[in-house]
């Protein structure tokens, strides 16, 4: 075997323990069930500092209590509300008068900008604290195939009401299955740390199911019917079709302040170190 120059050994070693140490995260894998490998096809990792980016992120306006009676008033492009600072994203609620509301918040959207069916969708956050706030990182249908919601479905990546402080809830709603009736389908995982540190949730859906995580604790499935019972329909699976992603703090309303609203706790924020989407590539 013929053999290098030492120089030249020492300069190839280099360049190449170089080239795997910097591996970005457009360039990497992420392990999804048993092993199987996604690859990065959308990302935001929050390296700029200022507003969103607008080529990722729009915004959902407004102060009607978005069905369920919440009391924020959800602004667009208003720092105070989001933005990028110190390489997180900042969504933050604040107690104040905006829009005719006593509160104000952001609801951050990727609709048009990234709209997926299937993937693994992972979101590393921290989370606001107090009674009265109701993170939630999620995902609505695009193009509504079926009609209005719920029967064109929704997948809760993660949901997290204060007055029950570390309870991590995944969920789906679908025409069958959704709270309006009870029947919602989804799991709680006690995370003893989510207000206080960075925790990455994140659900993988596939054509066979939805399946939810916190970290590395698989602890929620919803299958899909439609491929075991030849009467079950879109009511039972409407996950045929593309879902973009939602980030926001409400404030109060049917769920969040089911215990009231605590005047004493604002501002409060969700903290985002970055957003990951990845396929497989026969998706």
């Amino acid at each position: 075997m013929q053999r290098l120059p030492l120089a030249l050994f020492v300069t190839l070693l280099v360049v190449l323990t170089t080239a795997g140490a910097c591996q970005s995260p457009t360039e990497a894998d992420a392990p999804g069930e048993n092993g199987a490998e996604w690859q990065l096809v959308w990302a935001d990792e929050f390296d700029v500092d200022g507003l969103p980016d607008t080529t990722r992120w729009s915004y959902d306006v407004g102060g009607h209590g978005w069905g369920n009676n919440e009391l924020q008033f959800y602004t667009e492009q208003r720092p105070e509300n989001a933005r990028v600072e110190d390489g997180h994203l900042v969504i933050e609620a604040r107690q104040e008068s905006v829009g005719g509301r006593g509160y104000s918040s952001a609801r951050l959207v990727t609709k048009g900008k990234g709209d997926w069916q299937y993937g693994r969708f992972e979101v590393r956050a921290k989370l606001p604290s107090g009674r009265g706030t109701w993170p939630a990182i999620w995902m609505l249908p695009t193009e509504w195939r079926y009609g209005g919601w719920p029967t064109s479905g929704e997948i809760d990546i993660m949901e997290h009401v204060g007055y029950d402080p570390d309870v991590i809830h995944a969920t789906v709603h679908t025409g069958a299955y959704n709270h309006l009736r009870g029947t919602q389908r989804g799991d709680t995982l006690y995370v003893a740390t989510a207000r206080s540190a960075f925790h990455v949730y994140a659900v993988e859906w596939t054509e066979q199911e939805i399946r939810g995580y916190v970290d590395d604790t698989h602890y929620f499935t919803f299958e899909n019917e439609r491929r075991t019972d030849e009467d079950a329909t879109h009511m039972e699976w409407p996950f045929d079709q593309p879902f973009h992603l939602l980030l926001n703090i409400a404030v109060g309303g049917n769920w969040g302040g089911a215990e009231g609203v605590d005047n004493t706790i604002w501002p409060q924020r969700l903290v985002v170190d970055y957003v990951r989407v990845y396929q497989r590539e026969s998706q």
